[in-house]
């Protein structure tokens, strides 16, 4: 894992076209009301808006083909998320438009309305029926029922939106209120939070596809898309913002659910609850599916990426705080890259780790779309801050290279080593060491413990023995070394002596040499020295003959000696090495 701080240059980019800017457009969405589809399945992908509008009023899905309005659709709540899927297998294959608001799923085809889903109902706390139902017949004071119901609020009881206004209209106009609601129906019903969609039972770009819920209930829903039947309820330990799905409903899936907890949970078919892969230390901004990784987004200006086995892979520190993010998957060049938006009107594109591109906009970014919008693939569509709509189109010879690379830690500590499987002997041996650990550890330092004796007593009896070829004397600060050259039945030994003292300068050694008679002859047996001078290195050659033709050979000992001591100052070993044979001519 690494962490690296992404200051790249204040540049413009070079890769994207600006096609259109319209500063007066009037929107007012986010990332997940934003979706690119070809609804009329004629090739011209059109994009379809659910914008917000302003202070909650004239909330529209508004469609766009090219630059001008195509259309709009007025909405009575504020949409939560929007989706495209196939929903049959009629021909043309037209795609299906599915906005979330509140616990309705409103579906639309050809721009038309064609289905409305209702998420099923909540279990309701029987004290508060029971209240609702004494204030129906009259045999519940309002007050008593007003305080029943506030002590289940305090109590943490989930209630109806229902109780919730009556605790919020105040003792002053509660009367009326309970006059005007007692008689109709008591249901607690949840919000849609966040949508995705799953391939069913094919991997096709056109294939039908199941819509997956997240609601304020802390569950998610996997939706018929024919039937509009629940086909599968997975419960979650906190209320699910961001959604990440892959594989087929029908064979295998994997669901990913970001949560305002910080927690990113798993699912799998056929289980009902998540599995927590890690756990941020903060607030979710956004949240990425990346060929084997999942990058996320977080409020502490943080963009990362983790495994699926929950390890974090890198961390890169923005300059700013993000906004939204978006995939960039550009399938005829075989790239996926994540495009952020930062509060400083500037958009990032990173390509694994590697900050690549820095694009600065005319405003902030609050929503963007990659994909393809009418003939070009490669189109991104950009809401504004200020409700502007922005288009660009990446160029055909952009190229995304590393030159905004981060300096951090190298690219091969990132990749996983090929650690081999645990076999029977490995465990064998772990289980030994658990149970073994004391006496193991005694035995080890004990070993240790004979190690450092033995090393000491040899290094005593090569001091006393003049062993070393460095004297350990200060009287004769004398260092030897030693080498044998030739392939023989000749050789040349050259014996190298040095005087290590700074200033003091030594007299009257003897340079004499220790071997088997019987394989080696000597030409100089004995050499003098007279003087060494301080840092100056004395060689002195002889030569030395092989006497046997049996292809062996043996040590030849050298030492350095004083005149007045039978003690040699130092010493060293000659490994003489194997005799060539005469060859006669």
């Amino acid at each position: 894992m690494s962490e690296t701080r992404s200051d790249a240059p204040k540049v413009g980019s070079n890769k994207w076209i600006d096609v259109f800017y319209d500063p007066v457009a009037s929107l007012n969405t986010f990332s997940q009301c934003m979706t690119l589809s070809d609804i009329n399945a004629d090739g011209d992908a059109k994009l379809v808006i659910a914008d917000l509008g302003k202070d909650s009023a004239n909330v529209k899905l508004k469609v766009y083909k090219g630059t001008s309005l195509m259309s709009e659709n007025t909405f009575l709540d504020l949409p939560t998320s929007i989706a495209t899927f196939y929903l049959d297998l009629n021909e043309p294959r037209t795609p299906a438009i599915a906005v979330a608001s509140g616990p309705f799923i409103y579906v639309y085809k050809n721009l038309r309305p064609y289905f409305k889903f209702t998420l099923p109902s909540l279990d309701i706390n029987q004290t508060e029926q029971d209240t609702w139902n004494g204030l129906k017949e009259n045999g519940v004071k309002h007050s008593a029922a007003l305080e029943t119901l506030d002590n289940l609020k305090s109590q943490g009881v989930a209630l109806t939106v229902r109780s919730l206004k009556l605790l919020d209209a105040g003792r002053q106009n509660y009367d009326e209120f309970i006059l005007t609601h007692k008689d109709a129906p008591l249901k607690r019903q949840t919000a849609i939070t966040c949508m995705d969609t799953l391939k069913k039972s094919m991997a096709v770009e056109d294939a039908i596809s199941c819509l997956v819920i997240g609601t304020e209930s802390r569950e998610l829903y996997v939706l018929d898309p024919e039937a509009f039947t629940v086909l599968a309820q997975m419960k979650l330990p906190a209320v699910p913002v961001f959604l990440e799905t892959s594989g087929l409903f029908d064979v295998e899936f994997t669901i990913l659910a970001g949560c305002r907890n910080g927690g990113v949970y798993a699912f799998k078919r056929g289980t009902t609850a998540g599995k927590l892969l890690f756990q941020l230390t903060s607030q979710l901004v956004g949240m990425l599916r990346v060929g084997k990784s999942i990058v996320v987004g977080c409020m502490d200006e943080t963009l990362q990426s983790y495994s699926f086995k929950g390890k974090r892979l890198w961390c890169n520190r923005l300059p700013s705080s993000i906004i939204t993010m978006e995939m960039m998957d550009h399938q005829a060049r075989g790239i996926q890259a994540v495009l952020v938006s930062l509060s400083n009107n500037e958009v990032h594109t990173y390509l694994d780790k590697n900050l690549v591109d820095v694009m600065t906009v005319e405003n902030t970014v609050t929503a963007m779309k990659f994909g393809k919008f009418g003939r070009e693939d490669s189109t991104l569509v950009m809401a504004a801050k200020g409700g502007g709509l922005i288009i660009k189109v990446l160029k055909r010879t952009a190229q995304f290279d590393n030159r905004f690379a981060s300096a951090g830690a190298p690219t091969a500590q990132n990749q996983r080593l090929d650690v081999p499987k645990k076999t029977k002997l490995f465990l064998d041996q772990t289980i030994r060491e658990r149970e073994n650990g004391v006496e193991m550890y005694r035995q080890f330092q004990q070993d240790l413990y004979r190690l450092r004796l033995e090393t000491a007593r040899n290094y005593v009896a090569a001091l006393q023995k003049s062993m070393m070829p460095v004297s350990a004397s200060q009287a004769e600060p004398v260092k030897l070394h030693a080498e044998v050259t030739g392939i023989g039945p000749v050789f040349k030994l050259s014996v190298g002596v040095q005087n290590t003292s700074i200033s003091q300068t030594c007299y009257d050694f003897y340079i004499t040499f220790d071997y088997d008679h019987r394989l080696y002859e000597l030409d100089k047996f004995l050499i003098s020295i007279p003087m060494l001078v301080p840092g100056i290195n004395y060689a002195y050659d002889t030569l030395l003959r092989c006497l046997s033709d049996k292809g062996i050979s043996d040590v030849v000992k050298v030492f350095v000696l004083k005149k007045s001591s039978p003690v040699p100052v130092i010493s060293a070993l000659i490994n003489m090495p194997v005799s060539e044979a005469v060859i006669v001519v």
